[in-house]
Formats: C-alpha cells, structure tokens, sequence
C-alpha cells in the first residue's frame, strides 16, 4: 500500500486492498503533459471484472448527519478541473476505461453507517464509499461556485445517481 498522506484516499486504498480488487495507485507527483497541456492526475486505476476499468478520483467529505435520508445533503461538490482532466485521462486509455469520481464520506457518528451499504473502518472511524461515473455526474451537475471554479449535483439527482463502489468492481 502506497504512503498516502490524505486520509480518504488511504482509506480507499485500503478498501480495495481488503477487498481483492485489483489496483495501481498513481503517483501524484508525476503529472502527465499531452498535448503541451498538463492535466490534474487522478488516484487509481482499478479493474473491474463487471464493467470497464475506473480511472478514479476520490473526493473526501465529512458526513455529519446521522444517517442519509430522502432529506439528507452529502456534499458533492468537485471542480471543473477535475471533470475536464478526467474525460482527457478517458480519452487518452481508450474506450475500456471510465472515470469515476469516489465519495469517501467520513462518517461523523457511528450510526451515519446506516445509511450506506459500503462502510470501511479505517484507522478507528468509519467511512461511507460511493461513487459515479464521471459522464453522469457531469451532464447532472450545475455550478456551485464561480470563485472556486466548482459543481455540484442536486441532492435529490445525486442519491439517484450514485451507487455503492462496490458495484462498480
């Protein structure tokens, strides 16, 4: 397992770990340039032996509710640069990769774990993993801020939309 210093992207790797899932993790420092542009890199690359293979981007974010419901807000956002540089990775593996973004919520209270079907202890606290595919999420999005250069989805579009990683291994 690589060094990660941000904790959701640790636990994500440790979540594959555990689960057998086949991986690489990408070395952050070693930014690609094609096309004289560079492009943000993502976490990992990951096999899947039910779909194509996932050009993944964790975002972490806290979830400090006790559980998600119909009403309930996960935090979504991510930047305009994170979907552009995803579809240009998309496009430079070919067509059996997808980009996918990773939710890591870390969950504030134990019983927030409720509300997720997949939860990974890592490091004594609980994590709730869900993800999307990077199409999906941006043809949904909408801005959220002009100074941040961000997007989110709705709420009530995202719950929709978003499915336990594991469904996508």
């Amino acid at each position: 397992m690589a060094n990660r210093k941000v904790i959701y992207e640790a636990c994500f790797e440790d979540y594959l770990r555990t689960a057998g899932v086949p991986y690489v993790a990408v070395d952050e420092a070693k930014k690609a340039l094609f096309g004289g542009v560079q492009l943000k890199s993502f976490d990992f690359v990951v096999y899947s032996s039910s779909g194509p293979n996932l050009l993944a981007d964790v975002k972490g974010r806290l979830y400090a509710g006790r559980r998600p419901s119909r009403r309930g807000h996960l935090e979504n956002w991510a930047t305009r640069e994170d979907l552009g540089s995803l579809a240009r990775w998309e496009t430079v593996f070919g067509s059996g990769f997808a980009g996918l973004l990773v939710f890591c919520y870390h969950l504030a209270c134990p019983e927030a774990a409720a509300g997720f079907d997949v939860v990974h202890l890592f490091r004594g606290e609980y994590f709730g993993l869900l993800g999307v595919y990077r199409d999906r999420y941006a043809e949904a999005s909408r801005p959220r801020s002009t100074a941040w250069d961000t997007v989110s989805v709705p709420a009530a579009v995202f719950r929709e939309m978003v499915r336990p990683v594991s469904a996508f291994f």
